[in-house]
């Protein structure tokens, strides 16, 4: 069910993801050679408790998980697309790196993902990043009133296969609100005219999972959690919770 939300749970979730920002600012500042993802989860845990939030990562068990997941950020680097597992692995110089972030703050959630390079960056590994970054703002440009998914999920996609990229096979972006992932699904391609109706009070997750190589296809670590690319080339992912208002979109994960 589609739950549509007053302009007090928007500004509720405006605080969630207040926190969701800062988090993801301190971990990225955090970021450097030398440091383990594990160390950049403990970043993000202490950003939450200060203020006053959870985690909807911490614990999260979908069906498909063989391990409910035991961080609170997901820490992807190079190769891995999204949905990769802090631990004692130590950045390098030249890494790619994908954190996703989520909070909980009296009742509401927010979820944002940013991408960036540690040391030195390759120029084909920015020019990746920044095209995940140019698909996320075509796609929330596209979440106007009247439109539909599909309209984002063409937009993001246009911007994507432009560039020669791929986009992950069967994972996208989702409604959001009391819990981290509500209904509707989101693709990260699609039909424009197509799919759920966007109204007022509709908030979803919108998040472009960028593969290099141009493929589509991933394998799955033997964590059960990590997605890989197929080809091996590195990934992007960057993502905002996007509220659907009568004067445009309303990014509600910025600082």
């Amino acid at each position: 069910m589609v739950e549509f939300k007053s302009e007090a749970a928007l500004a509720a979730m405006r605080e969630s993801g207040r926190v969701v920002a800062t988090a993801l600012a301190e971990v990225e500042r955090a970021a450097g050679i030398g440091v383990s993802l594990r160390e950049l989860d403990e970043v993000a845990r202490e950003v939450l408790r200060k203020a006053g939030a959870t985690s909807p990562f911490l614990g999260y068990r979908p069906s498909f998980a063989p391990v409910p997941f035991p961080a609170v950020i997901c820490a992807s680097v190079n190769d891995a697309v999204v949905h990769g597992i802090p631990t004692g692995y130590r950045l390098r110089d030249g890494d790619l790196v994908s954190i996703d972030c989520g909070a909980l703050l009296d009742g509401w959630a927010g979820d944002a993902a940013v991408s960036f390079t540690v040391g030195a960056a390759r120029p084909e590994d920015q020019r990746l990043i920044d095209t995940a970054r140019r698909a996320l703002a075509a796609g929330t440009a596209a979440a106007v009133v009247g439109n539909r998914t599909g309209d984002i999920a063409h937009a993001i996609g246009t911007v994507a296969r432009a560039a020669g990229y791929g986009l992950l096979d069967g994972y996208g972006g989702h409604g959001i609100g009391r819990r981290m992932h509500e209904d509707p699904h989101l693709p990260n391609e699609g039909r424009p005219g197509r799919g759920f109706p966007l109204k007022p009070g509709l908030v979803l997750a919108i998040e472009p999972m960028l593969i290099a190589g141009g493929t589509d296809t991933h394998t799955t670590d033997p964590d059960g959690w990590t997605l890989r690319t197929t080809d091996g080339t590195r990934a992007a992912h960057v993502e905002h919770t996007v509220a659907i208002t009568p004067t445009g979109p309303r990014i509600l994960t910025l600082p």
